[in-house]
């Protein structure tokens, strides 16, 4: 079994890999957003240089995990499909200065650790990989009907009574 508490930069300079597949269950962050617990995350972990000679991983994060449609309220597959590359400083200072020197949004630039969590990295990314209001594009059969892409409004039964 891999371990998932590493020292990042020590993982970084030997170049190392590390991968698992974790229950959705282990998440505590991540079921509060769930409509159950059920599934994995496949995820991987390479430590190399980047070009500008700082520690960077790259992580990969797979996995599909069951969310609540907002309009319909019934369960919906979400796929999670992620890779990203973390250049790691040694605190919050020398991290801003990387991030204003690299100036390349697709880098994310974190604190690394000699006790980093990598589960932690994989619960981070996912809930990141989450969106704000999640829908199913068309709602399965027997869901609220939705016309014009607006529900009908509860008043509006109300006012065909008042006429």
């Amino acid at each position: 079994m891999t371990t998932t508490i590493v020292d990042s930069f020590t993982f970084c300079r030997l170049g190392e890999q590390a991968s698992g597949e974790t229950p959705v269950a282990q998440f505590a962050r991540l079921q509060k957003d769930l409509a159950d617990s059920s599934g994995q995350l496949r995820w991987r972990f390479t430590g190399g240089r980047h070009p500008q000679d700082l520690p960077q991983l790259t992580m990969a994060v797979e996995g599909e995990v069951q969310l609540v449609c907002q309009r319909c309220l019934k369960p919906l597959a979400h796929p999670i499909a992620s890779e990203t590359v973390l250049v790691l400083a040694h605190d919050d200072a020398e991290a801003d200065e990387i991030e204003a020197r690299l100036d390349d949004d697709s880098i994310d630039v974190i604190v690394g650790s000699v006790a980093q969590d990598f589960l932690q990295l994989v619960e981070d990314e996912a809930l990141l990989s989450l969106p704000l209001s999640p829908r199913h594009a068309v709602c399965p059969e027997g869901a609220p009907s939705v016309e014009g892409g607006k529900a009908e409004s509860p008043f509006a039964v109300l006012k065909q009574l008042k006429s």
